[in-house]
């Protein structure tokens, strides 16, 4: 059995085209490979021993001692060859496992991602909320990389992001771009976005909105005139709205309708689709654009109201979920078992694909 050399398995990994490598105790070395698993048995089963001699080879001294206090650690890998990973260490049964997710040195564009062009729209704009949702793993980070790109090589800007950990490396273009790791140079998402309002920025990007606190520093800096874009782990621009009003107490939930009203610019809603040929992924994306009907959804507590909305809003770039499946699945991109297997609600999904 080969020795476990993370340069060698990284560098196979890529060759692969697999977008994850995975470590946990009595089985092979896992890649991600067109959205499916696939277990690089040439290796053979892992042992804690293993892994922790990779944990070795890729942390410093601070996140070692993190891991060995049983503590999950997050962190970003840069290899031999200059190819940089986010990396999280965590534990189960016991032993330690370990994720790494492979980033591309590039900062892909919007065109490149096959993204909606409204997304560039959005990404312009001088003030607001810019949310993309979706589950774990759909692209969230890389398309927000990709809008910050679009504003570098467009617009003059002072740009402050605050990542956990920093995954895409951007360079000053026609921005000023300033990068913040948490646990690195500020100790979490909320405190950062305090302290970016005294730090004069047009634009700030939070990694994610974790909590109560990132949500109400989101919405209030999007409030005082700066364009403020994140991410969610929601399903659907409905419940993404539904989960920012829920995160506050009852009696502040009139008050904070009324906020996101105001402040709301768009949504896009994304998740990775295994193609047909089962060698690659395809985004596909739900859009929200914030016209003043749908903050009046918003504002007047009808957000039920919000997907029909959409699917009569092209003129503005809308675009729902199922809508977009039922595209690709009529054009042969991907299977009807994938696109039910990601849908909202298969009936429309059906119902949509029927359609002439």
């Amino acid at each position: 059995m080969p020795e476990v050399s993370i340069g060698r398995l990284l560098d196979e990994a890529r060759a692969l085209g697999c977008s994850d490598l995975h470590f946990t105790v009595g089985i092979p070395p896992i890649v991600r490979q067109g959205g499916n698993l696939r277990r690089m048995s040439q290796y053979g089963d892992m042992t804690e021993v293993d892994i922790l001699r990779v944990c070795e080879d890729m942390c410093n001294e601070r996140q070692q001692k993190s891991i060995k206090d049983h503590i999950d650690t997050d962190f970003t890998y840069v290899s031999a060859r200059g190819f940089r990973h986010r990396v999280n260490v965590y534990r189960q049964r016991g032993n330690t496992a370990m994720a790494i997710r492979l980033l591309r040195n590039d900062i892909p564009t919007l065109a490149d991602l096959n993204l909606p062009p409204v997304l560039a729209d959005f990404s312009l704009r001088p003030r607001g909320l810019v949310l993309v949702t979706g589950p774990t793993g759909s692209g969230k980070s890389t398309t927000l990389a990709a809008m910050i790109d679009h504003i570098n090589l467009n617009k003059s800007s002072h740009i402050i992001t605050i990542e956990d950990p920093i995954e895409y490396m951007h360079s000053h273009k026609r921005s000023m771009i300033n990068q913040r790791e948490v646990g690195q140079d500020v100790g979490g998402f909320a405190l950062a976005l305090r302290a970016a309002l005294r730090e004069d920025p047009d634009i700030i990007l939070v990694g994610e909105m974790r909590d109560f606190e990132t949500i109400n520093a989101a919405v209030t800096a999007a409030e005082t005139g700066h364009l403020v874009m994140s991410t969610l782990h929601t399903t659907d621009a409905a419940s993404t709205i539904d989960r920012i009003i829920d995160v506050f107490p009852a009696h502040q939930q009139r008050q904070i309708r009324t906020q996101l009203a105001s402040v709301l610019v768009g949504i896009c809603t994304q998740t990775l689709c295994p193609t047909l040929d089962g060698l690659n992924r395809i985004a596909c994306c739900e859009i929200l654009n914030a016209t003043d009907s749908i903050k009046a959804m918003i504002r007047d507590d009808k957000v039920h109201l919000i997907n029909s909305a959409m699917q009569t809003g092209k003129q503005f770039g809308m675009r729902t979920l199922d809508n977009e499946l039922a595209k690709l699945v009529k054009n042969r991109t991907i299977s009807m078992e994938v696109a039910l297997d990601k849908c909202i609600n298969g009936q429309e999904l059906k119902r949509f694909i029927n359609m002439t």
